[in-house]
């Protein structure tokens, strides 16, 4: 497909359009987690059981992630970032406007369908817009906003709900929504596919429906207490589906995801590695906030600013993630870097009143520099080997494993919190140690999945310089 002639101020600000959007929707997943215990309160919810705002909006996404390029190449380029970014907006309007739990939940699914559209095809328009040759530049510019976020969220959010309300972490989004709009109007390039694919509507359908009966199975064990009859029934239903899935993409001929991906011994392991050890990473935003917050006491802005050490240790990290790998290699990174990942995770179990503040700052630090290790080695080994007419297909399926990842990771955090909770008559602090322990010992399971890759790939620098990264 021959590149589009872009004008010169086109060129300049498509990458500016782009890196807002991913800034909006980065900000916005992490300045919410701080802000769920005033939230709660305003809403006379219990804050233990307020996952289902932030389970609303990543089960969403990765439901929606699959449809993003055939959506784009049908109704063109323009048309949907402009939509995409006005339904962004919308629900975040809605979510301040918001008086019961339901309405909010209700308001972040729609916020949900924007933020599944922005991103997906902002990348393509890039990919289709720019020169190969230009492309990590690009790339990098549009993906530092997407840092940013999460170092400056959870203080906002912390200051915000302290200082002025919980609706002002929405209201923020609004003026850069308008400003997104009119600017995709302006500078966005209508493109479009260069021929009309079919899509895999009943592929679409099963895999969707598989990923929503295993959230909301393990979402009746926590916030929604359902029948332990109903629960296995909605389990059973989603791996049945999901099942159904694979057999009928064996043999059709366009399927939403190739099982032909999972020939590649790379990606089949970085796939289910992303699965399982993102329980762990995906939980503790969630998780975080509220031990402080909830359980130790600390006010939302003092919450927010304990953050920080996990966000800019991760962003310290990104550097050094190469020349690691280049030394020893996936295997041994991934295998040493998930133990260790969740012995830190587990070790937020010594939390209390005992435990001086520095020394929390100093694990949240750790946590932060090896999980950014962590996301970039797992996402480089599942795309490194593919093809070039499957990385497509398999960089949307590795979106969707991380989205569906980390909203599992909330739903068995808030089902564990939740259990224990009642365990323990009632005893915060001792249900979030207890919570800790095991998600963290959950996630150092899938050490023994990277165990399987070979261990010469990656030494040399041989490997990791094939494919560009992808963030989170």
């Amino acid at each position: 497909m021959p590149l589009p002639t872009l004008d010169a101020r086109t060129a300049r600000f498509l990458p500016w359009i782009v890196a807002i959007a991913f800034f909006m929707q980065t900000l916005d997943g992490t300045i919410l987690n701080t802000a769920l215990p005033a939230m709660a309160a305003d809403l006379a919810e219990n804050p233990l059981r307020m996952q289902g705002v932030v389970i609303a909006y990543m089960l969403t996404v990765a439901l929606l992630i699959p449809a993003s390029g055939w959506i784009a190449d049908r109704f063109g380029t323009r048309r949907i970032f402009f939509a995409a970014i006005l339904l962004f907006s919308v629900g975040s309007l809605l979510c301040a406007l918001s008086h019961n739990f339901s309405q909010l939940v209700c308001a972040r699914v729609l916020q949900a369908i924007g933020g599944a559209l922005m991103m997906p095809v902002g990348r393509l328009v890039v990919l289709r817009a720019y020169p190969r040759s230009d492309l990590v530049r690009i790339m990098s510019f549009i993906t530092l906003p997407g840092l940013v976020g999460p170092l400056i969220g959870p203080t906002l959010g912390g200051w915000l709900v302290e200082y002025a309300s919980w609706h002002w972490i929405f209201l923020i989004n609004l003026p850069v929504g308008a400003l997104g709009c009119w600017a995709a109007l302006r500078y966005m390039p209508d493109l479009r596919g260069a021929e009309r694919t079919r899509f895999d509507g009943v592929g679409f359908a099963l895999f969707g429906a598989a990923m929503v009966l295993i959230t909301i199975a393990l979402e009746g064990l926590g916030e929604l207490k359902l029948p332990h009859v109903r629960v296995m029934l909605l389990l059973v239903g989603g791996l049945a589906c999901l099942a159904a899935y694979w057999l009928r993409a064996g043999k059709v001929d366009k399927p939403l995801f190739s099982p032909s991906l999972f020939a590649n011994r790379s990606f089949a392991v970085g796939i289910l590695g992303n699965l399982f050890a993102r329980l762990g990473s995906g939980a503790l935003p969630f998780l975080t906030p509220l031990l402080l917050q909830v359980a130790m006491g600390y006010s939302p802005a003092q919450a927010g600013m304990s953050m920080i050490p996990l966000a800019a240790a991760a962003m310290a990290m990104k550097p050094l993630a190469k020349p690691l790998i280049d030394r020893l290699g996936y295997r041994n990174i991934l295998t040493g870097n998930t133990l260790l990942l969740g012995a830190l995770i587990a070790s937020l179990a010594l939390a209390g009143e005992g435990l001086p503040y520095p020394v929390l700052l100093v694990q949240l630090a750790f946590i932060g520099a090896i999980n950014s290790l962590q996301f970039t080695a797992m996402n480089t080994i599942t795309l490194i080997g593919l093809r070039d007419e499957e990385a497509s297909s398999g960089n949307s399926l590795l979106s969707v494993v991380v989205q569906l990842a980390m909203s599992l990771g909330v739903a068995s955090a808030a089902a564990l919190l939740g259990g224990f909770t009642l365990d323990d008559g009632g005893s915060v602090l001792h249900a979030f140690q207890m919570t800790f322990l095991c998600i963290g010992g959950l996630s150092m399971l899938a050490a023994f999945i990277f165990l399987q890759l070979d261990d010469r790939q990656g030494r040399n620098g041989t490997d990791i310089d094939s494919k560009i990264e992808v963030e989170g």
